[in-house]
């Protein structure tokens, strides 16, 4: 009987930012392995490999382990342009804002950071095909990072503004 008095305990919540970083994480690894497929069945020219050319050394970056190695190195800086979108853009409500921050992100990547890639083209250069794979993927994984944190920034405070109340 007294066990039934008992008040049940539920395990804490997560904290946002903790939020944030498994959003950010699972992202990265779910859209790279989603890019390496795209490779695999020639909607892309670009790999998720390209990630290491210009840091490693060695033919292993292009094989099976260099792939994986490559789509958790996505998953970590993921991780980062998650915290970026929480720190600039949380409050911000509905998809478009995340649509448009994947759409930044592309650019950043294919206009600023294409130097860096050796092996992959200019975007004057890449097929139409790899264009339009690439710009959906962005866009994509910016919903899908831009709703999760909006949807849980919003839950937040109204739950703080119930409590307040």
């Amino acid at each position: 009987m007294e066990n039934d008095r008992k008040e049940k305990t539920y395990p804490k919540p997560m904290s946002f930012p903790m939020m944030v970083f498994w959003t950010g994480l699972i992202g990265g690894l779910f859209w790279s392995t989603i890019g390496w497929l795209a490779y695999y069945f020639n909607f892309t020219e670009i790999r998720p490999n390209i990630l290491l050319e210009p840091w490693a050394l060695g033919s292993w970056k292009y094989g099976w382990i260099g792939t994986l190695i490559s789509i958790l190195l996505l998953g970590c800086i993921s991780v980062v342009a998650a915290f970026i979108y929480y720190a600039a853009l949380r409050k911000f409500t509905g998809f478009w804002v995340g649509l448009g921050y994947g759409v930044v992100l592309f650019l950043l990547v294919f206009f600023v950071l294409n130097p860096l890639f050796p092996s992959m083209d200019s975007i004057v250069d890449l097929n139409r095909d790899t264009l339009i794979s690439s710009v959906c993927l962005y866009i994509v994984y910016g919903i899908f990072i831009g709703y999760s944190i909006n949807y849980e920034y919003q839950n937040t405070e109204m739950k703080r503004k119930e409590t307040a109340s």
